[in-house]
């Protein structure tokens, strides 16, 4: 086969990965029954006027399955953090010790939790989305080999059909990432 369907084919792939990847991310920020670390990424505390995330000025620790603590590195900033995360609209009552802030995670309301599956779903369509513009834009390419007579019609077809099995191979592990997302979040 020719390099360049190879190289094509290595394209594809690696644009499955990201989009795998990109899931796996969007997927961490839902919250499940357990306390994880990475729920509050996306809450910015402002501190000395800049946006900022707590990762960067509090160490997060997840002392047991359904509690989260933070310490800020500075003292004083409890309050501003504290702050941050009841503002950010997560469905968390952050509880200041002084210079320590502990996060209990409430349970899931069986209504919220099915919210959930849908919002998981939905990611795991849209990363569906991606690697079907992925697929398209390698078929594409393998189409342009072929006619500018960089590929016999043979090499290409064999591309083509690596290129499906490749896909594939993509959406069956995004539907087993949501299954497994599925499964945490109606855990009880």
């Amino acid at each position: 086969m020719s390099e360049m369907i190879e190289e094509t084919l290595s394209e594809l792939s690696t644009a499955i990965v990201k989009a795998h990847e990109a899931l796996k991310r969007d997927l961490s920020k839902l919250r499940t029954g357990r306390a994880n670390a990475s729920m509050l990424d996306g809450v910015r505390v402002d501190y000395y006027g800049v946006p900022t995330p707590i990762a960067q000025m509090a160490t997060v620790a997840v002392p047991e399955a359904r509690m989260l603590t933070v310490k800020p590195w500075e003292k004083g900033q409890a309050k501003a953090i504290e702050k941050a995360i009841v503002e950010a609209n997560l469905g968390l009552n952050p509880q200041a010790d002084g210079d320590f802030i502990r996060i209990p995670m409430p349970s899931l309301t069986e209504e919220r939790r099915k919210d959930l599956v849908k919002i998981a779903k939905k990611n795991g369509e849209d990363c569906k989305v991606a690697i079907r513009k992925a697929r398209h834009e390698a078929k594409d390419m393998l189409a342009a080999l072929e006619s500018e007579g960089d590929a016999s019609q043979d090499e290409v077809e064999r591309g083509m059909e690596k290129l499906e099995k490749i896909v594939q191979g993509g959406g069956a592990e995004v539907d087993a990432i949501i299954l497994r997302k599925e499964k945490d979040i109606l855990e009880v």
